[in-house]
């Protein structure tokens, strides 16, 4: 797949006129229809004027290859955050809901579940040895005040999911490196319920949990891998058209 040809389709081509007189006609072709300015993400040259002009050096960054790919593999995690974040969300508001009407909850429970008990014998579902029916029978018996830290705890944990998401959707260093971290301070908590049942959402979780704290780490260079911020920052710069149009030019004087 051609990134930058999708990411262009996407959002326009960027195209951008430098005041260097040498630059800017590498970047420039006269034709019979008219002028075009060669596209800082995609290289191919597009008809009309430039979206943008003045100094080379304060041209937009436009990731390119390699950077694009990256781009889309964070957003893809950005929004599994989000989703994960409203899940807790609702999760919490049950619980709040909870809280404000347990005892009705929990003789609405009473009274239902031996209607439910025939139709899961024949699914084959014992209820009374089901800890999914267990775990809510325990949450009953939990007070008030306890069920309003365990919602207010839930509200916490999505809020650093969104911090997560945001700083990872705008592709930020800070949000990598936050990323990383409040990722692998919940890994031992996912290692352990995996130690009490082992289920595909539990284990396809903590899959994606390790792959993208090893990927960021790895692919963003953090915590000085491979160079650390400074090789991170020289490699983006080496991925500019700019970069190369100005090596060139250099090359050419």
């Amino acid at each position: 797949m051609d990134f930058a040809l999708r990411s262009c389709s996407w959002h326009g081509h960027e195209t951008y006129a430098p005041d260097e007189p040498e630059l800017r006609d590498r970047l420039h072709v006269d034709t019979a229809v008219g002028q075009a300015w060669r596209c800082l993400r995609c290289g191919n040259f597009v008809l009309g004027a430039p979206r943008a002009s003045g100094p080379a050096d304060a041209a937009p960054e436009v990731p390119r290859g390699r950077l694009l790919r990256d781009r889309l593999i964070m957003r893809l995690l950005a929004t599994e955050r989000m989703f994960r974040a409203l899940g807790l969300v609702l999760l919490a508001i049950g619980v709040f809901k909870l809280r404000s009407s347990k005892g009705r909850v929990e003789d609405a429970f009473e009274n239902e579940l031996p209607l439910v008990r025939p139709l899961a014998r024949q699914l084959g579902w014992n209820i009374d040895d089901s800890k999914l029916v267990h775990h809510i029978e325990q949450a009953f018996s939990l007070s008030s005040t306890t069920l309003t830290w365990i919602a207010i705890g839930l509200l916490v944990y999505a809020g650093l999911q969104v911090v997560e998401a945001v700083g990872l959707w705008m592709v930020k260093r800070w949000g990598e490196y936050f990323a990383v971290v409040a990722t692998s301070l919940f890994l031992p908590l996912e290692i352990y319920e995996l130690t009490e049942k082992i289920t595909w959402l539990r284990a396809g979780l903590l899959l994606v949990n390790i792959a993208a704290v090893v990927w960021l780490i790895w692919s963003k260079r953090l915590f000085g891998v491979r160079g650390g911020g400074a090789a991170y920052h020289a490699e983006h710069s080496e991925e500019s058209l700019l970069t190369v149009e100005r090596a060139a030019v250099k090359q050419a004087s």
